[in-house]
């Protein structure tokens, strides 16, 4: 699927020309086929374009519903490019040269319209036509388009300015452009050479081919060697049982035994991490009678850590949360119905192969979630690791918040004496901390709640409005700390006066407070001054 300049110039042109973007495809729909549509549900979608003429129209009607066309009313919604161009690029069939043959979509071509820790971005992406459009189940070699996971990690991922990016596991190349933006370079890998394909010509469409390496390989293999400062990848993690008659989706199933594709991510990726470089990616992991989701977690880190301990770099600092937890029989479903396998003797088949699968490794629950690594440039100082659960709604893009997070990790880590320094500061070297400056973070807020007729409160919540939501239950003493960090004062001179105006030893204060006041930097709840 080469990808003619010339071609790729004047497909673009029309694209814009015809304002086929997420917007006016949503207007031309309305909101009840849009909704529908996001469903998996064509029916509305095709109801409310019959009738329409407009180029976007006609766009959506082929690419996004798999509508036959004939061919002159493809010529004219792409009058640069034409069908003869868009069958070059491997967009479209066609049935023959006259005006009235019949033209159907190879590929899935839509909108795509981002918002991350970046700003907001607009491009085309091709992929492989979904199963609302071919009606059947999926081409094992499917290339997917924009999903859940892919909006997930992208909004996920922190969007610093960096010199060089990985993009493990690229596909249609959804997170390379996204990484375009805000690095100098971008390298991507995929065993899957048909998505190489298809990923070079989005990356054409986006005028960013130039600005980034497609290389065909497993996972790291095609960087050995090499660091990055950022690594992003959603890996094909889906468990699926191996045995005959099971398909295995490229896109999603990587070969390999369980949860295998995602511990070896997590216990290899160190190795292209850069001094200071981040990586982060999707995954799931078997939760097996015995252990929980954290101890399998964990014996991944000390791994990933005891593989690299001897090469002189510095700790691998670890942040994972679980966004949610399946049992077998729901893991099962949810996978077998994104092949498009409709109920019947086959589904009940499968279904019947990925709970012998479970019960072979006696796995009780699947759990999914972020994993973000950080190789520090300090070799001085002891690595951390926070494993966590996060089921609600998140506030999105959520790259921000991560990297405000991180920041704090890092600076609290750098603060750590192994057990010197302020007793009343804990692990961290108190006086240091005690002599910076700290204000509450614009998204928190306050609440107290008290019973009918009584003065004092009977709770005091701190609610997070952006990133993950926490709210942080805390005595009068915090709030009243926490109330007055605006950067002005130092946390020192905050707590002696809390401490004075409750009558209390200053010392004790600091006691019952610097611990809480170190989970809500960390938390991002406060920031620097």
């Amino acid at each position: 699927m080469d990808s003619p300049a010339h071609l790729v110039d004047a497909l673009r042109l029309d694209l814009t020309s015809a304002h086929y973007t997420v917007d006016v495809v949503e207007e031309l729909l309305g909101p009840v086929a849009s909704r529908a549509l996001a469903r998996e549900q064509p029916l509305p979608a095709r109801r409310a374009l019959a009738d329409r003429s407009e180029r976007a129209a006609v766009l959506a009607r082929c690419f996004l519903l798999g509508e036959p066309l004939a061919r002159g009313d493809l010529d004219g919604a792409l009058p640069g490019c034409r069908t003869d161009g868009a069958v070059a690029l491997g967009l479209v069939d066609v049935a023959g040269n006259d005006p009235a043959d019949e033209v159907r979509a190879a590929l899935d071509l839509r909108p795509y319209a981002a918002t991350d820790a970046a700003g907001t971005s607009d491009w085309w992406v091709a992929s492989d036509l979904s199963g609302l459009a071919t009606d059947g189940a999926l081409r094992t070699d499917h290339v997917l388009g924009i999903g859940g996971a892919s909006t997930t990690l992208a909004q996920a991922t922190i969007r610093p300015p960096v010199r060089r990016t990985l993009d493990v596991g690229t596909g249609c190349g959804v997170q390379a452009l996204h990484a375009i933006r805000h690095s100098d370079h971008v390298t991507a890998t995929d065993i899957s050479a048909r998505a190489l394909r298809i990923a070079a010509l989005n990356l054409a469409l986006a005028g960013a081919v130039d600005r980034v390496d497609l290389r065909h390989g497993d996972m790291l293999d095609p960087v050995a060697g090499e660091r990055f400062d950022l690594v992003v990848s959603n890996p094909p993690f889906v468990v699926t049982p191996r045995r005959p008659g099971v398909p295995a989706y490229e896109y999603r199933d990587a070969g390999l035994v369980g949860d295998e594709v995602v511990r070896r991510l997590v216990t290899g990726v160190g190795s292209v991490l850069a001094p200071g470089g981040t990586a982060q990616l999707l995954g799931c992991w078997e939760v097996r009678r015995g252990e929980t989701w954290t101890d399998r977690l964990g014996s991944w880190l000390e791994a990933a850590r005891a593989g690299h301990a001897d090469r002189g770099a510095g700790p691998l600092d670890a942040w994972i949360v679980q966004r949610e937890l399946q049992d077998p029989a729901e893991y099962a479903e949810t996978w077998i119905r994104d092949g498009h396998e409709p109920p019947g003797a086959r589904f009940d088949e499968l279904y019947g192969a990925w709970l012998d699968d479970f019960d072979a490794r006696d796995v009780e629950a699947v759990g999914f979630g972020l994993v973000t690594l950080r190789r520090s440039a300090d070799g001085s100082r002891r690595s951390w690791t926070r494993l966590e659960e996060q089921y609600g709604p998140v506030r999105q893009p959520l790259g921000a918040h991560v990297q405000r997070c991180l920041e704090a990790r890092e600076l609290l880590a750098a603060l750590d004496t192994r057990g010197s320094g302020d007793p009343t500061a804990g692990s961290y070297r108190g006086r240091a901390l005690l002599d910076s400056r700290w204000a509450v973070a614009p998204d928190v807020t306050e609440e107290r709640h008290l019973r009918p007729g009584d003065v004092d409160p009977a709770a005091i919540l701190l609610r997070q409005t952006e990133g993950f939501g926490r709210t942080v239950q805390v005595g009068t003493e915090v709030a009243a700390v926490v109330g007055a960090c605006d950067g002005d004062l130092t946390l020192g001179q905050i707590t002696a006066a809390v401490a004075a105006l409750l009558g209390e030893a200053e010392g004790e204060v600091r006691a019952r407070v610097l611990g809480v006041v170190q989970d809500l930097i960390a938390d991002a709840l406060l920031l620097p001054g």
